[in-house]
């Protein structure tokens, strides 16, 4: 069997003398398309902090992405493994106007926005990542005059300048209407389809949102793994208003996609 992409054991994380994650135990095969679904505050933005690093669980746990160890791997090096898409990195943009090959560029160099001269192979390889999403024409734009969705498509293209082995998307259409989030959600159908190497989570706490191409999943509620396996089994009625705490229906379109009903 080959190596999972996510291994978690028995991982308990505290914040700010608060237990925010408790009892993770969870693997994503390589590979795999994976949702993690749950309502605010139920634990989501940690779990991806465990997954980069950026949180640390109690002594006793075994984190592994990429059949690396963490506490026996170089983090810094290690994230130039895994692409982390999040419409919450535009806060860290500064006051200055960067253009969307710049934000794409800096993908190189772990940065938000680009502090040095690029060669033109690190040029021609921006242009290709945004062609390949269809959003060259917006390279030379300033990221603030673009949409949620076209900013989106930019953090996309800039996370796979390294060639990531693993795509962690942080509720990519949190700030987006009904046009734009369908628009952001079939690019991402399409960029699955031909990209089958790259193991990708997508991170979201609205079920319309999670695409029939993600087969695997986990609903987290209260910082604990509420139920997980594949989407049939995990996206149910019964555990949906267990997660929600509301009265949830479902109806299920021609193309697999799940829209909910509260009674």
């Amino acid at each position: 069997m080959s190596t999972p992409a996510v291994h978690i054991e028995n991982a308990r994380v505290f914040l700010g003398g608060r237990e925010i994650l408790r009892n993770i135990n969870w693997q994503v095969a390589q590979g795999d398309r994976c949702f993690i679904l749950g309502a605010n505050g139920a634990g989501k933005t940690t779990l991806v902090k465990l997954l980069m690093g950026y949180a640390w669980p109690l002594y006793g746990a075994k984190i592994q992405t990429l059949g690396e160890t963490f506490g026996h791997v170089n983090l810094v090096e290690h994230r130039k493994r895994i692409a982390w898409v999040s419409p919450f990195m535009h806060q860290w943009l500064g006051d200055r106007s960067w253009t969307g090959r710049e934000i794409v560029l800096s993908g190189l160099d772990g940065t938000i926005g680009l502090f040095r001269d690029t060669t033109p192979e690190e040029e021609a390889l921006a242009l290709r990542h945004m062609q390949a999403l269809r959003a060259e024409h917006l390279a030379d734009r300033t990221v603030v005059t673009m949409s949620s969705g076209e900013q989106v498509k930019i953090l996309i293209a800039r996370a796979l300048m390294t060639s990531p082995e693993l795509m962690i998307l942080d509720e990519p259409s949190v700030y987006l209407d009904i046009a734009g989030r369908e628009y952001l959600l079939r690019t991402i159908a399409d960029f699955a389809a031909t990209r089958p190497d790259l193991t990708i989570i997508f991170i979201t706490q609205r079920i319309e949102d999670i695409l029939p191409e993600f087969t695997t999943g986990l609903i987290l509620k209260s910082g604990e793994i509420a139920a997980s396996g594949s989407r049939e089994t995990v996206l149910t009625e019964e555990n949906l208003r267990h997660a929600f705490d509301l009265d949830i229906r479902l109806i299920k379109t021609d193309t697999g996609r799940l829209w909910t009903v509260i009674d």
